[in-house]
């Protein structure tokens, strides 16, 4: 399938980890992906349009979304860059706090409305917003699961907002998945990971494949009738917390 006759989507953070992942597997579904990110891919695809922006810079993002969405019908949305700046409450910072809220909550309002009249001009949109198992609460994520929590907010308000329109906006709160930052902070075999391992029901890591799963599940054109959820990719550990 050549480039021109791809639908397109757009992905943010999508150079690596999690964001890595469900590029290559809407590649793989026959999307073109345009992948706003501050960092460069390895290896850019064939069917990938990178473009480099601080998605927490708003000129440059705006800027960076023009460029996206000019000549071009995006109707597929995934939200996915974010930060986390652990700290406890007597540690956070109203720094961390505008600096996590950027990048989290209004970098994903900005995406939503640059690529609205393309999606309303179709009668159709899918919109999935990485949030996190923090929303529902963490130790030392305080401003994080804040700016997680307001996702959540954000997607059930877009989702009654958009209905009309043929949008449809959902959530995934990943739990702890296997990426390289996760090993990095958190090396296979030691005590501190295997703890985390241990209050995983299914007792291991996730995968960025299992992600990028749910969320091609979520921007097929099949999957219509929902919207305004929050879906988690945890191995069980939300179970009984989830509202």
């Amino acid at each position: 399938m050549s480039a021109a006759t791809r639908e397109l989507a757009l992905v943010t953070g999508a150079s690596r980890g999690i964001g890595r992942a469900i590029l290559e597997r809407l590649v793989d579904d026959g999307l073109h992906v345009l992948n706003l990110d501050i960092a460069a891919p390895t290896v850019v695809d064939q069917h990938e349009t990178y473009i480099a922006v601080d998605l927490s810079d708003e000129s440059a993002l705006n800027a960076a979304l023009v460029r996206a969405t000019q000549g071009r019908s995006i109707t597929r949305l995934v939200n996915n860059a974010g930060i986390v700046r652990p700290a406890c409450i007597d540690a956070a910072t109203r720094v961390d706090l505008q600096a996590v809220m950027a990048l989290n909550v209004a970098a994903t309002i900005a995406c939503v409305q640059a690529v609205l009249p393309a999606m309303r001009a179709a009668q159709f949109g899918r919109i999935v917003n990485i949030s996190s198992r923090a929303a529902l609460g963490k130790g030392e994520r305080i401003v994080y699961g804040a700016s997680k929590a307001a996702v959540h907010g954000l997607t059930r308000s877009l989702a009654l907002e958009l209905a009309v329109d043929g949008i449809t906006v959902n959530a995934i709160g990943p739990g702890p998945i296997a990426t390289e930052l996760f090993e990095r902070v958190n090396p296979p075999g030691a005590p501190a990971t295997q703890r985390i391992l241990n209050t995983i029901p299914l007792r291991r890591m996730g995968l960025p494949a299992e992600v990028a799963h749910l969320v091609a599940s979520l921007l097929d054109a099949r999957a219509g009738f929902t919207t305004g959820q929050v879906m988690y990719v945890c191995g069980g550990m939300t179970v009984g917390l989830a509202p």
